[in-house]
């Protein structure tokens, strides 16, 4: 099994990759393309249209320009990290230099379907939506992907991508901006969480750098704890909570204000926000 793994990998760290548009998101997954062991810089090639905002990466020996067709011509997985309202014309000027038998492309952009991909592309090409979230920089993204191609070399591939800076599951298209919401935005979700925990533990007498080590690695620890044991919250939830004890009176204190409420209207009101 390992040994199969370790020629998936090797296979796609022998294509070479374009990330149009190193905005936030790209510059996540180029962080965390650059931490696997084997990967070679010169075949990642990035572009934006203000390059200067990326010199601090030139001593990384990935290729910078502005040039997007430079970018896909010099490549063959083409991620393409650019804003939703600015992808259907870049791939329109791009058109005409996507080749079927070379190229693969993966669209990040949120609302952006496959069918629409292939109207300022061509039908025949290879095409994916996958969304990853910001934790790819440290290897630890989920991406959630779909596809318009049933050949499961070139699945595997894309997969294998983005399995190496995290996680990744196969969904149906209809799912896609429920993965948007659920996933990249919940991102912002646990990271506002987390700083709420902090700004108590300050209260109750912590200073802001204990605070912050305790709840990251006791967050870090649940998340973990549930991923190993493939238990539902609720039963490590009754794990630490004894009669009339401290644990119990917060959660109830935190229900009695919309904790729970809250959070659920929040991720339906971003899947709502999502332009379909």
């Amino acid at each position: 099994m390992e040994k199969d793994h370790n020629l998936k990998l090797r296979l796609m760290l022998e294509k070479k990759i374009a990330i149009i548009g190193c905005g936030n998101l790209g510059l996540s997954i180029l962080r965390g393309l650059l931490s696997i062991k084997g990967i070679k810089p010169s075949n990642i090639t990035v572009t934006k249209r203000n390059t200067k905002t990326l010199d601090y990466l030139l001593n990384t020996g990935v290729n910078i320009t502005n040039s997007n067709t430079k970018a896909l011509r010099a490549s063959e997985i083409i991620i393409v990290a650019l804003k939703p309202y600015n992808i259907s014309k870049v791939l329109k000027e791009l058109s005409s230099d996507f080749e079927t038998n070379k190229h693969i492309l993966v669209s990040l952009a949120t609302g952006i379907s496959i069918n629409d991909l292939e109207k300022n592309t061509t039908k025949s090409l290879s095409i994916f939506r996958a969304m990853p979230n910001t934790a790819a920089a440290v290897s630890s993204s989920l991406t959630c992907i779909c596809s318009n191609t049933d050949d499961a070399k070139i699945n595997n591939l894309v997969k294998d991508c983005f399995n190496s800076i995290g996680k990744t599951v196969m969904i149906n298209e209809s799912l896609m901006d429920s993965a948007t919401v659920l996933s990249a935005c919940g991102m912002a979700y646990v990271l506002r969480f987390i700083r709420a925990m902090v700004q108590g533990g300050i209260q109750i007498g912590f200073d802001s750098k204990i605070a912050s080590i305790m709840v990251n690695q006791t967050v870090k620890g649940a998340a973990e704890l549930l991923i190993e044991r493939k238990e539902h919250p609720e039963y490590e939830i009754d794990k630490v909570t004894t009669p009339k004890g401290c644990t119990i009176t917060g959660l109830n204190e935190m229900e009695h204000n919309g904790f729970s409420s809250a959070l659920i209207k929040g991720i339906v009101a971003s899947f709502d926000a999502i332009d379909k």
